[in-house]
């Protein structure tokens, strides 16, 4: 398998703290990644942290196995301006958007098996004219006609999948359709068989209404959207169980029925899974024609510098590409 790609994220945040986290437990079995990065303003970071941390420029992403295990590769990206820890420069979003290109076009070409993202302040890209609504909408736009991208977040014991995501509660509930459902839900069970190794996913899905609507009591969402939703899927092969109550599908034993829970709104799926796992959760893209996990974070600019940010997530989200890129070769 060629190595993981990953990408600097907002340099001014963790991101590069937590790459020499990662790189640091490569013997306790973390896979091979080459960072994009500027190994200038990583030499700094590591020497202000007093760490002793050989940093290896290499020119392919395949020369990072030769020096994974004495230096940490890095595939140059020359920074415009000085970082400094905790305080974002627009001048430097260039290089964090040329970051995320060469990263998917490596991985297009076959010459690393996945991408790893570090988080970025989308509001710094803005301000350079990024014009993208966020991380995962400029990565569908690369990869090009026919993305829809899914987002599943995943822990060891628990995937889910929100049907809405970034957007107001109301127009969540605007949003939703018999349509959208089963889109997100096609992905989803086929992302599972492709990329987890599932034959045969269980979807479980979720109500939005208290009860699940009670019947038609407490709304009709249940019965007029999400229920001719789970027909059409249920006619077409997929296992589909639902509409559930939210506030039963995540107790043990009902997480050991079900495959990916999918949820109706941002924070009936995130809730539960941050919960379950705060730090070792992993958000993964479906719907693209490449692996791509990132950490269930964000910049954490008030740690960032300090040594202080948790690596767990990061290190999750290296594991699981790895493990998804593997099924998804092997299933080829």
């Amino acid at each position: 398998m060629p190595p993981l790609v990953l990408t600097m994220g907002e340099p001014a945040g963790i991101g590069g703290e937590l790459a020499f986290a990662a790189w640091s437990r490569r013997a306790a079995g973390v896979p091979c990644f080459a960072l994009l990065d500027d190994p200038e303003r990583l030499g700094a970071l590591a020497r202000s942290l007093g760490l002793k941390l050989p940093i290896r420029p290499i020119e392919h992403a395949a020369d990072a196995e030769a020096v994974w295990a004495s230096a940490l590769p890095v595939l140059p990206i020359p920074l415009a301006a000085r970082v400094v820890p905790g305080k974002p420069d627009p001048a430097n979003a260039g290089a964090i958007i040329r970051a995320i290109e060469r990263a998917v076009a490596l991985v297009t070409a076959g010459e690393a098996s996945a991408l790893v993202t570090n988080p970025i302040q989308k509001q710094v890209l803005i301000e350079a004219g990024f014009r993208h609504p966020g991380h995962t909408e400029f990565l569908a736009d690369l990869a090009g006609p026919g993305a829809v991208p899914v987002m599943m977040l995943t822990c060891p014991g628990l995937r889910v999948v929100p049907i809405t995501i970034h957007q107001s509660l109301q127009s969540a509930i605007a949003d939703l359709s018999i349509d959208k459902i089963t889109t997100v839900a096609r992905i989803t069970a086929a992302a599972l068989t492709r990329d987890f190794g599932i034959a045969r996913p269980t979807l479980a899905v979720s109500g939005l209404n208290p009860h699940a609507g009670e019947g038609g009591a407490f709304g009709r969402e249940e019965i007029d959207v999400i229920a001719p939703a789970i027909q059409r899927l249920c006619a077409e092969g997929i296992e589909v169980e639902g509409p559930l109550p939210a506030d039963t599908m995540f107790h043990v034993r009902a997480r050991q029925t079900y495959d990916a829970a999918l949820c109706m709104y941002h924070d009936q799926a995130l809730i539960p899974i941050k919960t379950i796992d705060f730090e070792r959760g992993v958000n993964v893209t479906l719907g693209l024609p490449f692996v791509r996990t990132s950490p269930d974070h964000g910049t954490a600019l008030n740690l960032a510098g300090t040594g202080k940010a948790s690596p767990e997530s990061l290190i999750a989200a290296l594991v699981t590409a790895d493990q998804m890129a593997r099924t998804r070769a092997a299933a080829r």
